[in-house]
């Protein structure tokens, strides 16, 4: 019997479906397990542990998979590849493995389920992601569909705390890629991320001269009043119409009353959305030291930014619209967002790939106590992501 094109991509979709959604309780399975494992950003044996978990079942469908160990630190980072005669990858599938809770929060709070919600440290940020991109490649394996794609897999340990030792490798990773797909949480009513502001610190160090405060103040340099007014000058960087924001978030001066103080800090958290704003913040506090209010005070500038925006380009918008037809094809509503939140998408955009971000396990409260999980979520992520990667399979053989 000959079943029309559209009969067929519908039994094709149906048939895919219905295995994902027999494969609902492994992935719950699988779940408890990585949830279960702490793995703070300092717990390196946590974080290899996750790791270890991603190899054996990344090798069991025929992936190259390799734990490296980056940076001074040796921070471990999971690296898997399927590359079937193809010099660059369609995807670049990529995630962390850190969370920001410390080593015995497993403990006092493991992975549990109440209701549609799934609980646990790091279950929406990003284990619960990290699922989604294991079952969708095991999805494309048992479909026959894998071996029609490039792919590659990076998860790093040091998201959590700036990617400093796995930057330059994601980087590098996203130059031979020809999109990435970010499995941060998706946030709750299906939105995406295409756009997120670019970010960094600055530290202001105001070195002054003490003196007693009540009988020689004229002999001293009040640190603190300098730092006063610099911070006035930093609050007139923002630019709302450019939506860069600079805020001074932490301050402390000061030992006793009587004293006039010889010492004040203050750190500055930095937020871009163009990467021109870039050289104008960078540039002020190259400059600050050279412009101090008190005579004899001294100033010492530390940081940088060192996450560039994600910038949605064409290619960007272009895969977005294959994904929201996608989703809108499964009955999914969905809609792409800007944040002011950084991830290593921001670097994967600024290395010239397409970047969606957001594709992970439907989620919110990242970083608390109350994080969670959407459980019906599951099979809609898996499944939409998957047919995605069908649809560029499928491009693939007509080129």
């Amino acid at each position: 019997m000959v079943f029309p094109a559209d009969t067929l991509l519908e039994r094709n979709e149906s048939t895919m479906k219905q295995y994902i959604k027999t494969r609902h309780e492994n992935f719950l399975s699988d779940f408890k397990t990585i949830v279960n494992i702490d793995s703070s950003s300092d717990n390196k044996s946590g974080i290899e542990k996750v790791a270890r978990f991603f190899e054996k079942r990344f090798a069991r469908i025929g992936l190259d998979t390799e734990i490296l160990f980056l940076g001074d630190k040796k921070v471990p980072c999971l690296y898997a590849e399927h590359r079937p005669s193809k010099k660059s990858f369609d995807i670049m599938f990529l995630g962390h493995m850190d969370t920001v809770f410390p080593t015995g929060e497993v403990e006092k709070r493991p992975f549990s389920i109440t209701g549609n919600r799934a609980f646990g440290p790091g279950v929406c940020d990003m284990k619960g992601g990290l699922l989604v991109v294991l079952h969708v490649l095991e999805t494309l394996k048992h479909e026959g569909i894998l071996d029609s794609l490039s792919v590659c897999v990076a998860f790093n340990g040091d998201e959590e705390t700036g990617s400093h030792a796995s930057r330059d490798w994601i980087m590098s990773t996203a130059k031979k890629s020809l999109q990435t797909f970010v499995f941060e949480p998706c946030r709750p009513g299906y939105r995406f991320v295409l756009q997120r502001k670019g970010g960094g610190w600055f530290q202001i160090i105001v070195k002054g001269q003490e003196a007693h405060a009540g009988a020689d103040p004229e002999k001293g340099i009040n640190a603190v009043v300098e730092l006063a007014h610099q911070i006035v000058k930093i609050n007139q960087l923002n630019q709302n119409e450019m939506q860069t924001s600079v805020h001074v978030t932490v301050i402390s001066g000061g030992d006793k009353v009587n004293i006039i103080p010889n010492m004040a800090k203050a750190s500055v958290d930095v937020r871009i959305l163009k990467l021109e704003e870039k050289e104008r913040i960078e540039t002020y506090f190259k400059n600050l030291p050279e412009h101090t209010y008190l005579k004899g005070a001294q100033i010492k500038v530390q940081g940088h930014i060192d996450r560039p925006p994600m910038e949605p380009g064409d290619g960007t918008r272009k895969l977005w619209e294959l994904i929201r037809s996608t989703g809108e094809q499964m009955g999914l509503q969905m809609e792409s967002i800007s944040t002011g939140g950084c991830s290593d998408g921001n670097y994967t955009s600024a290395a010239g790939a397409p970047t969606i971000d957001g594709m992970g396990i439907v989620g919110a409260n990242s970083h608390r106590a109350d994080e969670y999980a959407e459980l019906d979520s599951i099979d809609n992520m898996v499944g939409l992501v998957a047919q995605v990667c069908k649809a560029i399979a499928e491009k693939n053989k007509l080129i």
